[in-house]
Parts: C-alpha cells; sequence; structure tokens
C-alpha cells in the first residue's frame, strides 16, 4: 500500500523540448537588413527541418535540451551575443519526453524534403567545397583589385562589380558558392556590424584564370523593404571602395548550389537581378573548358526591368549561340508587354521541355524570392505540354543533385 501512495505523490514528470536554437556568432543575417539576431519561437518551431538545408552558415543547426517550461524565449534571443552553454537539466522523468521528442525530430527531419524546393544534396559530380574557412572572428583580408558600375548611369539602379584579391592567403571557391563581407564600424547597438552574405560572380580559378581573386556584383541599396530612404550598411560600403582599400572576408558558404564537372552536362539557369552572379560565374567556367572537352549546352533566361538595369548585358549579348541560347526578358520597355522568365520559360516550352528529362539537365533558380514559385509553376506547365508526370520529374531532380533553387 505505501508503494502505491508514494508513486501516486511522486512529482508528475517534466515535459523535455529539443529547442532549436541559432548561433549568433556564425549567423550571417543573409535575409534582413538590421541588426537583430534570427530568433526562433518554441511554441511554433515543430522540428521539421525545412529551414536547416538553406542556411549556407550552418548557424541555425543548433540545439538544446530544455525544459518546455524553461524554453529560451524570444527577446532573450534577441538580446544574445552567444548561444548560452549546453546544460544537463535534471534527469527525473526526463527519458520519455527526450524519446518522444527525438523520435518526432527523426520522422520530420525524414519527410523534410519534400518541404524543400530544391535539392539539398550537390551534383552527384561537383567537386566537393571548402566551407567556412573564415569566420568573423578571423576573416581574410583582401584587397580591391576593380570596382565599377555595371548599369547605365541613367538607370535608378547602381549595380557595381566589385574584384577582391587575396594574394597569398588561400581562399579556395567553387561556382554557386557565396562570402561574407564585413563592414568596417558599429551598429547602432554600439555592437560591430553584422557580414552580409553575396554570390560569387567568378569562376573558381578567378576573375582572370589562375588569379586568386573572387568578382562580387552588388547592388548599392538606398531603402527598406517599404520603400522608405535608408543606406544599406554593407551595399554602400563596397560600391563606395576604391582599389587598393582592405577588406574583411568570411566564408565561403554554400555546399550544394554547385555546378557539375561532368562535360556533358547541360546547365538550365533561371535568374532575375543580382541572381546573374552564379550564373555568370558557371558560363565562365564552362567558356574557360570548352576546349578541355567541355561540351554540354547552356541555356539561360534572365529578366530585369529594362536592359540599362539589367547586369552583365553586354556580355550576355556577345557569347556564341552555339555555346548559349540566352532568352533576356524585360518587364518595364515602354510600349511592349510585360516579359518575365516564367513567360519566356513557357514561350520556349517546345525547347525546354527536352531538358527536363535529359538526365544530364541540371536546373539553378537564383534571385528575388516572389520568383521563386512562378519559376517553378512554369516548368510545371513546360512538363504537362509534353505529357510529363512533374511530381515526379521534380522528385527525380531535387534527389539527383539536379534542381537547385537559391532565392532571397
Amino acid at each position: 500500500m505505501s508503494g502505491s501512495i508514494d508513486r501516486w505523490n511522486a512529482p508528475a514528470p517534466m515535459a523535455m523540448l529539443n529547442q532549436h536554437l541559432i548561433d549568433p556568432q556564425v549567423c550571417i543575417r543573409c535575409n534582413t537588413h538590421d541588426a537583430n539576431n534570427y530568433v526562433v519561437n518554441a511554441q511554433v518551431c515543430n522540428g521539421c527541418m525545412a529551414c536547416v538545408p538553406p542556411c549556407p552558415t550552418g548557424a541555425i543547426d543548433n540545439w538544446r535540451q530544455v525544459h518546455e517550461a524553461d524554453a529560451n524565449s524570444i527577446d532573450a534571443q534577441f538580446a544574445w551575443g552567444e548561444l548560452p552553454p549546453r546544460e544537463s537539466p535534471d534527469q527525473q522523468g526526463a527519458g520519455v519526453g527526450v524519446a518522444s521528442a527525438l523520435h518526432r525530430l527523426e520522422h520530420l527531419a525524414a519527410s523534410s524534403s519534400d518541404v524543400l524546393r530544391g535539392a539539398s544534396v550537390p551534383p552527384g559530380s561537383a567537386t566537393r567545397p571548402h566551407v567556412n574557412l573564415y569566420t568573423c572572428d578571423a576573416p581574410a583580408t583582401a584587397i580591391v583589385a576593380d570596382n565599377y558600375r555595371l548599369t547605365d548611369e541613367s538607370a535608378a539602379s547602381d549595380i557595381h562589380h566589385i574584384v577582391l584579391d587575396f594574394g597569398t592567403t588561400l581562399f579556395p571557391v567553387l561556382e554557386g558558392q557565396s562570402v561574407g563581407v564585413v563592414p568596417p564600424g558599429v551598429a547602432p547597438n554600439g555592437r560591430p556590424h553584422h557580414a552580409r552574405r553575396y554570390l560569387l560572380a567568378n569562376p573558381r580559378d578567378g576573375e582572370r584564370r589562375g588569379c586568386n581573386n573572387v568578382s562580387l556584383t552588388v547592388k548599392r541599396v538606398t531603402c527598406d523593404h517599404e520603400g522608405n530612404p535608408a543606406l544599406g550598411v554593407c551595399s554602400n560600403y563596397l560600391c563606395d571602395l576604391h582599389k587598393g582599400d582592405r577588406v574583411a572576408v568570411i566564408g565561403p558558404f554554400g555546399s550544394t548550389f554547385l555546378m557539375p564537372n561532368h562535360p556533358g552536362s547541360r546547365l538550365l539557369m533561371i535568374c532575375t537581378g543580382m541572381g546573374a552572379a552564379p550564373m555568370r560565374a558557371m558560363t565562365g567556367y564552362r567558356r574557360r573548358h570548352r576546349g578541355d572537352g567541355a561540351r554540354g549546352r547552356l541555356m539561360l533566361f534572365f529578366d530585369a526591368r529594362t536592359s540599362q538595369k539589367l547586369p552583365y548585358f553586354g556580355l550576355l549579348t556577345k557569347l556564341p549561340k552555339d555555346f548559349i541560347d540566352a532568352d533576356l526578358a524585360f518587364s518595364r520597355v515602354p510600349g511592349r508587354p510585360k516579359r518575365y522568365v516564367q513567360d519566356a520559360l513557357r514561350e520556349r516550352a517546345a525547347d525546354v521541355g527536352p531538358w527536363l528529362v535529359d538526365p544530364n539537365t541540371h536546373v539553378y533558380v537564383c534571385g528575388l524570392k516572389g520568383m521563386e514559385e512562378g519559376v517553378l509553376l512554369a516548368l510545371r506547365d513546360v512538363a504537362q505540354r509534353h505529357g510529363l508526370d512533374w511530381q515526379q520529374v521534380w522528385a527525380d531532380l531535387r534527389r539527383e543533385g539536379r534542381l537547385h533553387v537559391e532565392t532571397y
């Protein structure tokens, strides 16, 4: 009888939570212009893992076992300069809760690929990338080798091509990767500015073959997301740099948005605005190695408001037609109907369709977040016109690392 009384009077097991956290020391705030930390609401997060693969730095893949009642609050996370240390909470009654939470996470992680738009694995023949070689605590120093405006002087969009040279400092990169730039000075909260991420516009062997440098495509930010006047801290810093200036660089980042090394692979590239950067890098690498047996064709769909606002417009119009099929769409040309990349894809369905079923085709989508759904729907329509099961085509492309989406 006493044993029964003891069991009834024992404290109830405390529910445990495997809380998802973001490391503020590693995170480069690649999707925001403010100085706040990224945070995760423990009451909303279900551990689906969909946010983990897109993160280029791995900052988002951190977990802490805590009592559910003691979950780290959103306000606390905003104030962090570093993650809290791992603690060992009381194990009294924790076994069942932890096991249940881990089982749920494993189940959701296994199904998370259904949430992702693109592949979470690189192409099978891609070179293994180097990532996170340099951090904010120990950045690499680059020297500005060149900085010039890409867009017409009359265009409102001030877009620059900036070349950063690392001299004798080892900084290996691949097409499709990105780097972080740490602007000097401090934010309004008195802390050093966070790094901003930029996709690389150069091939792996440099802006010119054999050079140890990288190039960035940077648009000067002069207003916030609501259209109010606001100068982007890092974009204005970069656009105003002069030859010989020193820049703190971290990274490189990115292990999936990579090009295949298979010489017969086809590249279907779809981009807008600054999404041109990785496409320029991949196109440049293929051009250099055409004589080395790289025979796969390239097809590019690229849109901007006008040709004056299209970075690398001159280069794109001069590339040989037997090397790349470039379709440039413009949405703000006076006297002409608006035309976007998704419109161009549908118009060119007869050409694009056969590429979707070719196992040598790799698809890359890069640009503003708003383009993502429209492009995937256009690809679906193209597939259906050719009698293809889009869901199966999409699943095959993602599983084989042949569909990559990088939007911001």
